[in-house]
């Protein structure tokens, strides 16, 4: 197993709170179920972290896709010339982050914004 650098594990990190974030406001509390983080996030999420099928199935191929990014330094997915995601997902990805973004900063993850607007 390969070690993962800090940007890919704050990278994936930040997809995971956008996910857990968007699918706890968006999808029915019953359909959720623990999903499992890679092993460097388990400090982070001790328990998992609860989401639907669809989201759970979305977290864990962005996860794979940051895995195998083969970009160094990775820029951010609107500005990368290589398409990791198809335009399924790509769309599903754009509509989380937005969503989650807007609703994180609001809520004052002012460490988000940077995020946001930074890449």
């Amino acid at each position: 197993m390969e070690t993962l650098t800090k940007k890919q594990q704050n990278d994936m990190r930040i997809l995971t709170d956008f996910v857990r974030v968007y699918c706890h406001a968006r999808h029915d509390r019953s359909l959720r179920a623990p999903f499992e983080p890679p092993p460097e996030l388990r400090h982070r999420y001790p328990k998992g972290v609860d989401l639907c099928p669809d989201c759970a199935g979305l977290l864990a191929h962005g996860i794979q896709k940051r895995r195998k990014c083969p970009l160094d330094p990775k820029p951010s997915c609107k500005h990368c010339r290589v398409h990791c995601y198809s335009k399924e997902y790509r769309a599903k990805i754009r509509e989380v982050m937005a969503f989650s973004g807007r609703r994180m900063i609001l809520r004052g993850r002012l460490d988000y914004l940077w995020h946001y607007f930074a890449k």
